[in-house]
């Protein structure tokens, strides 16, 4: 097994595990002990390094890991849109736009809401234009 695959499965799990519910109990958890050890501590410029070094390490590792899970999602996702945009009837020059600048992008979605909002627009007045039913006697 590769080192990638070993980090993907790792990066997974960290990943899911940081966003349940009883994480973030268990993180509250250790920093209302080290609150309430302070005073055994006397507050203590090491009993603050602890928590401060501590939650420094952690912040810095799940950066990378959620980033990676991020890229990774993101990766899917857009392969995924793009197979739905080959295999349909939408125009295929949408597919591989993420790779455009910023700008280009926002160029890209001002012109698909301007062709939103004219596809409105021809509907409101198709309806707008069928003639009304007579009403039964």
């Amino acid at each position: 097994m590769s080192f990638e695959t070993v980090f993907t499965r790792v990066a997974n799990r960290v990943a899911h595990a940081a966003g349940v519910p009883s994480t973030f109990i268990l993180c509250c958890a250790v920093v209302l002990i080290w609150a309430v050890s302070g005073p055994f501590f006397g507050f203590s410029d090491t009993w603050q390094l602890i928590i401060n070094t501590g939650t420094t390490i952690v912040t810095f590792l799940m950066v990378f890991l959620i980033q990676n899970t991020q890229n990774r999602d993101g990766a899917a996702i857009q392969a995924k849109l793009d197979e739905l945009i080959r295999v349909s009837e939408a125009r295929n020059l949408f597919i591989g736009i993420e790779h455009l600048t910023e700008r280009e992008v926002e160029e890209f979605r001002r012109k698909c809401e301007d062709a939103a909002q004219r596809h409105q627009e021809r509907q409101k007045s198709k309806k707008n234009a069928r003639p009304k039913m007579a009403a039964k006697a």
